[in-house]
């Protein structure tokens, strides 16, 4: 070669062109020639290259896209694969994420020996390998976005980043373990959202036999998914069997434990993102907004946190305080159970010795607990069998038969258990024969009690019939005032209403026939269930009228009255309703981020709120509220406003709801008086429970307390301080008075503004001042949150500062009771 290059300079100018042609033909014949990709091609061979100068693969069908990028706010280059056609674009794996390049001098390609390797084009150190050898290797990008090495001999794939995935789980990708070979598929986060290196964060399925997964902060296990029992994991929609998004597959054996799924079409793209603050979303981009929506987080109540009370305690989201001991179990530090730490979590009443009279009891709807000391035998399947593996084993301390995995039976501390409303495991534990005698000697006991009731009901109802036939004029007094105008009532209901009406068969085939899989929580009234009407192409929540609840028409009519003839961007839209015998249903938007309290009371969740969605979150109530109360067809009292009423959009938008409870005012009514007192501890006002008054300042008091929520991310109800007893509106006011009102903002929240912060805590302190009228108006509220400049107010002693103080146990419905020495009336609050 040295030969031609010395005759190319001894010849003509004119004719060194020629020369120079002849030089690179010979480099052709003696090695292969190297080109660099050019055109959108899905494939690169050995001897091409991909450079940073903006060329790229792109998949079969154009669905998915390799290149160098940098993320937002960053210089350093990655190469990754997104969605090619999703506007914002949207990363779902990265080769050198520990290790970018500071410039775009870098070069992307596939050695002769199988090894994909990136390189710095001025220094040809290799930044990332991927340590996988192939004979006679191709590199192509999969219409399913998978990036693999293809050994030209074997036709098989030597490599694929499907089996080392990021932050993303894509369609066709897998969690879980190959027991065969180690494998591993997990998802692990970025450091943050502008670094895609390694984070703290780690989603994986747990390899010790269960098929359950688990969320961790380095070492520390901050969240796990129910085990997989054959439809869903516990009340996870997202992972369940039939859902309206996706085709989950779980595959449990000998040899592979893991999780994968299918879009159900090619337009539906939905995928699971581990974002950098540990909360782990199923999102699908939606085509006519053109963006990503979250669909359901994993993490979505106080239930969700790991462990949340302690060994042997019960989680249930249902109960007040959520945290309480099975039956036959005690707290073990009662003082931390009365400050509500329940981390020290429960131990028998009566300890175990071993002995063989010990038996074990039942406890249904449960997700399995976590040990560190389990073990799983999948060729048992009968509940005897397992029974007696645990009677033998003296430190066996409960067992199930779980419906995918067999026997599975549990020493040590049984952590982390959740009760369901409707789903769930059973789960025997181990106990004392006196604590099973107690149990049978009380079930006789009932069996004798429901005898002797069941005699006095029907009792009971003779005399109540026949009272019946002889009056009927005793109507209660918040009866007359709902319907003091007959017509009013009724021609709103039935023919004033311009709202569709859904048969019972297509609502059915919408919620897959009221699928306890579908069922996304406990309304007002009844349960609600999520469903598809493909009639309309719309996710819907459907509110079902449970027909033994004690709220039942009234409540129904006052909803569908109200929301029918309200529309406001921040009231929840009635879509339509549903009547046909003894179903009353109603049908409304979805929301796909749920509501409020899931947020602002989680400890991971409510870090997505930074200042600016708070603040419009606080904004939208405030303004939905003055909806209700001035601009209105018709002028309500929502009476029943709270975190859990307000749901978010798929952009935190805020929307009222839950209008159950709601009251229409006439134009001159300024205060109604009621016997029946019905709401939420914590969100009542003062003049509402002790006197039975209500007003539009009854609802400025629950907005005030709700501002206070969102600020600190704490509740009013159960809120403790080691230095005081007061709620957390006394806590903010004392705070207030001394000047330190910067401390009650939450510190898990990001870009605060201090004035605003502190005009909003101002604000909320005079909306839930002790006296109704020294609070706001709406109207008034409103101003002072958007007024930066504007005086207000110094706020005065709030309502219920000492909570606690007042009736701080659980309650139960009870009618009024009119002491006629004194004239003296005694209103039961009825809880919710």
């Amino acid at each position: 070669m040295g030969t031609v290059v010395q005759l190319v300079s001894a010849m003509p100018t004119s004719l060194r062109w020629v020369g120079r042609a002849l030089v690179l033909f010979a480099e052709c014949l003696g090695s292969s020639c190297h080109y660099r990709v050019g055109r959108a091609d899905d494939t690169i061979r050995p001897n091409q290259t991909l450079l940073d100068t903006g060329q790229t693969l792109v998949s079969i069908g154009e669905t998915f896209e390799l290149g160098f990028f940098s993320p937002l706010n960053s210089n350093n280059r990655y190469v990754g694969i997104w969605f090619k056609n999703v506007a914002n674009r949207t990363v779902v794996w990265v080769a050198n994420r520990d290790r970018p390049l500071t410039d775009s001098s870098g070069v992307f390609k596939i050695t002769e020996t199988g090894n994909i390797v990136i390189l710095n084009n001025k220094t040809e150190n290799p930044l990332w390998a991927s340590n996988s050898s192939a004979k006679d290797p191709t590199l192509q990008l999969l219409s399913t976005g998978n990036l693999v090495v293809e050994d030209g001999s074997s036709k098989n794939h030597a490599w694929q980043s499907f089996d080392h995935p990021c932050e993303t789980l894509i369609a066709g990708m897998k969690l879980g373990w190959d027991f065969i070979t180690g494998q591993s598929w997990k998802l692990t986060s970025w450091s943050s959202t502008q670094d895609p290196s390694t984070g703290i964060f780690t989603y994986e399925l747990d390899s010790s036999g269960l098929p359950q997964a688990l969320l961790r902060r380095g070492p520390e296990i901050v969240y796990r998914n129910a085990p997989w029992d054959g439809v869903r994991i516990g009340d996870d929609l997202s992972f369940q069997e039939f859902n309206l998004v996706n085709k989950p597959n779980y595959v449990v054996n000998e040899t592979h434990v893991y999780y994968t799924f299918d879009n159900i079409d090619n337009s539906n793209v939905t995928m699971f993102r581990l974002n950098p603050l540990g909360s782990l979303n199923l999102v699908r981009w939606n085509r006519g907004d053109d963006k990503w929506t979250t669909i359901y987080s994993v993490q979505r109540d106080d239930c969700d946190t790991f462990a949340r009370c302690g060994p042997s305690g019960l989680c249930d989201n249902n109960h007040n305080p959520v945290c309480y001991c099975p039956t036959g179990f005690v707290p073990k530090a009662l003082e931390d159970w009365a400050a509500l730490d329940f981390s020290g979590g429960c131990v028998h009443r009566v300890h175990l010795n071993c002995s063989a009279s010990e038996g074990f009891k039942k406890f249904s709807r449960l997700k399995l607990p976590y040990s560190s000391e389990f073990v799983v035998n999948r060729t048992v399947v009968r509940k005897e069998d397992c029974e007696l593996i645990c009677r033998r084993n003296c430190s066996c301390v409960a067992y199930a038969v779980a419906r995918v995995g067999g026997c599975v039976v549990w020493s040590g501390n049984l952590v982390d258990i959740k009760r369901y409303t409707d789903s769930g495991q059973d789960l025997y534990i181990r106990m004392a024969a006196s604590e099973l005698e107690s149990e049978e000697d009380s079930k006789t006991i009932a069996v004798i009690i429901s005898a002797i009731s069941g005699f006095l009901l029907f009792c009971l109802v003779g005399v109540y019939l026949t009272y019946k036939r002889t009056s009927c004029s005793l109507i209660s007094q918040e009866e007359t005032i709902f319907n003091s105008n007959k017509d009013r009532s009724l021609i709103l209901l039935e023919e004033d209403i311009e709202l569709p009406s859904f048969g019972l068969d297509a609502i059915a085939n919408a919620t897959n026939n009221f699928s306890s899989a579908n069922k996304i929580g406990e309304g007002g009234f009844g349960t609600v269930y999520k469903g598809m009407l493909w009639s309309i192409g719309q996710e819907i929540a459907v509110k079902r009228l449970a027909k033994d609840s004690g709220q039942g028409p009234m409540e129904f009519k006052t909803e569908v009255i109200l929301i029918s003839k309200l529309q406001h961007r921040n009231l929840v839209r009635l879509l339509g309703c549903c009547i046909y015998k003894d179903e009353r249903m109603l049908i409304y938007e979805f929301m796909p981020n749920r509501s409020l309290d899931l947020y602002i009371f989680n400890q991971i969740r409510r870090t997505a709120l930074d200042w600016h969605k708070r603040s419009n979150i606080i904004a939208g109530i405030a303004r939905g509220l003055l909806y209700l109360h001035r601009d209105s067809r018709l002028r309500v009292i929502h009476r029943d406003l709270k975190a859990s009423n307000i749901l978010l959009d798929s952009e935190m938008n805020p929307k009222i709801s839950d209008f159950g409870l709601a009251r229409i005012f006439r134009g001159d009514q300024t205060k109604v008086n009621t016997k029946r007192v019905v709401g939420t501890y914590g969100y009542m006002s003062p003049e509402y429970v002790i006197d039975g008054h209500f007003s539009v300042k009854s609802d400025v008091f629950s907005f005030g307390v709700i501002v206070l929520e969102i600020v600190s991310g704490m509740k009013n109800r159960g809120f403790a301080h080691p230095d005081h007893d007061l709620n957390l509106l006394g806590h903010a006011w004392k705070l207030w008075n001394e000047s330190r009102a910067m401390e009650i903002i939450d510190v898990l929240m990001e870009n605060v503004h201090a004035s605003e912060a502190l005009r909003c805590i101002q604000v909320g302190l005079l909306c839930v001042q002790k006296h109704p009228d020294e609070r706001p108006l709406m109207s008034s509220a409103l101003v002072m949150l958007d007024s930066e400049n504007a005086v207000l107010p110094q706020p005065k002693q709030p309502g219920f500062y000492t909570e606690r103080a007042f009736m701080e146990t659980d309650s139960s419905p009870s009618s009024i009771k009119p002491i006629a020495s004194t004239g003296m009336t005694i209103t039961t609050l009825h809880g919710r």
